[in-house]
């Protein structure tokens, strides 16, 4: 597996992340602790989750993989914003509650600082100065290496990044959104947010919860059982069923299986591959619930796309461009950029 800096840091994390967020909940300690030693077995040394994962136990089950271990070869991220507690100040970015959950993470974590700390969302609750400051204070003190965002708009990744230029603070390293072949408005507004002030990219469901693995095809009815996508056709979730069960889905797969076929490469293999073409993607997060699932998308590294296969995909996943974004595509063309 190959190193990469995240942004214009000078952090070098593996262009694969493993995600926590299955451990706990959909994927036993023990297995957890499999998936763990195969990541780093490959080369990874970048390692993704939240205090909100199954309420810390993500957070608890990667601190006792760590226990023994040199601290010093991981790159360890968490994240912060959502409810840990009935209180009112045990959710959102206010200072009360970033310095009380970085507190109960190292703790969880069994661990004296996070190399990655991101704000999980926004806050509209919060001003952005107090989130900013805050998080300025935990890099001074140690606790914290590097700072970084997830489900922000691009008006709010700019407006934190110039904040945080004006103020002599810490700047955001990196952004986590949702990015993959069927979600792709992260080029819209934040990929050139990214790309002009040095954001690197770890976008996570890089495989939407399953629907670029390969399980899925034109003619299937319903979800296949005990899956992701089942369980949030069940409880609403974003990637569910009826939301991507379309003509624009199977056209994708459909050319994603293609361009598997003709590299001996599996279909989420080639997704994830597509990724990291791009310039402004640092490392895909894996959302893998299983060893098995892990190994198979371990294979999207060591080779590329051609260019050829890349257009491939990119125009069979495009999606239509609303206003302004049309219109400014119009005006780059004519301009030659």
């Amino acid at each position: 597996m190959q190193y990469r800096y995240l942004g214009r840091s000078g952090l070098k994390v593996s262009e694969l992340c493993l995600g926590a967020m299955t451990f706990g909940r959909e994927t036993s300690e023990a297995d957890s602790y499999r998936m763990l030693d195969r990541f780093v077995d490959a080369g990874g040394n970048f390692i993704d989750t939240a205090d909100v994962y199954s309420q810390g136990i993500s957070e608890e089950i990667l601190g006792r993989w760590l226990a023994g271990k040199r601290r010093d070869d991981f790159v360890i991220a968490t994240k912060v914003r959502f409810p840990m507690g009935p209180g009112p100040n045990d959710v959102g970015l206010s200072r009360k509650h970033i310095l009380s959950a970085v507190d109960d993470s190292l703790r969880r974590m069994n661990t004296s600082h996070i190399d990655l700390y991101q704000v999980h969302m926004w806050d509209p609750g919060t001003p952005l100065e107090e989130t900013l400051d805050a998080l300025q204070q935990l890099v001074v003190n140690g606790k914290v290496r590097y700072l970084g965002a997830s489900n922000y708009a691009g008006y709010q990744l700019q407006k934190a990044v110039d904040l945080s230029r004006q103020r002599g603070w810490e700047p955001f390293v990196c952004l986590q959104p949702l990015y993959n072949l069927l979600d792709r408005s992260f080029e819209w507004e934040l990929e050139p947010v990214c790309e002009a002030e040095g954001v690197g990219v770890i976008p996570w469901s890089p495989l939407r919860g399953g629907w670029l693995s390969g399980k899925y095809q034109r003619g299937m009815d319903a979800p296949l059982p005990d899956t992701r996508i089942e369980e949030a056709e069940k409880r609403g979730w974003s990637e569910s069923w009826k939301a991507y069960a379309n003509e624009r889905t199977w056209q994708v797969i459909e050319c994603l299986s293609e361009i598997a076929t003709e590299l001996n490469k599996t279909p989420a293999q080639v997704a994830l591959n597509w990724l990291l073409q791009s310039p402004v993607v640092t490392a895909p997060i894996l959302g893998a619930r299983t060893l098995a699932h892990l190994e198979d998308n371990l294979g999207a590294t060591g080779w590329a796309l051609t260019s050829d296969q890349v257009a491939r995909l990119d125009q069979v996943s495009r999606l239509p461009l609303p206003y302004p974004y049309e219109l400014l595509a119009q005006q780059r063309a004519s301009r030659g950029r």
